[in-house]
């Protein structure tokens, strides 16, 4: 496989991520539609540094993933907020986010 395998399969899947951020309305379906983004940035930035022989790539990769463990803790966290608060996940029916 070519490095313009993995970078169309990288592009299909960050489609993917910002169709169903757009389309989808659930808290939980939208943090993971944006995990899905993040994940496509990581295959493409891999595939980068395996075709160039370079291990920053990887580097790089491993601190993305850490924030994004972070990431998906505090978003899981107002999410479980969201739902004690208002009884819903719909972000439509959700009006007071302001505080």
């Amino acid at each position: 496989m070519t490095l313009y395998h993995f970078l169309g399969l990288g592009l299909l899947l960050f489609a993917i991520g910002a169709a169903g951020f757009v389309i989808r309305n659930n808290a939980v379906v939208l943090l993971l539609c944006i995990e899905i983004m993040l994940n496509a940035v990581n295959l493409i930035l891999a595939s980068f540094a395996r075709y160039l022989y370079g291990a920053e790539g990887q580097i790089f990769i491993f601190i993305i993933m850490t924030v994004a463990a972070a990431e998906a803790a505090v978003g899981l966290g107002i999410v479980i907020a969201l739902h004690r608060g208002h009884g819903t996940l719909a972000m439509n029916r959700i009006k007071d986010l302001k505080g």
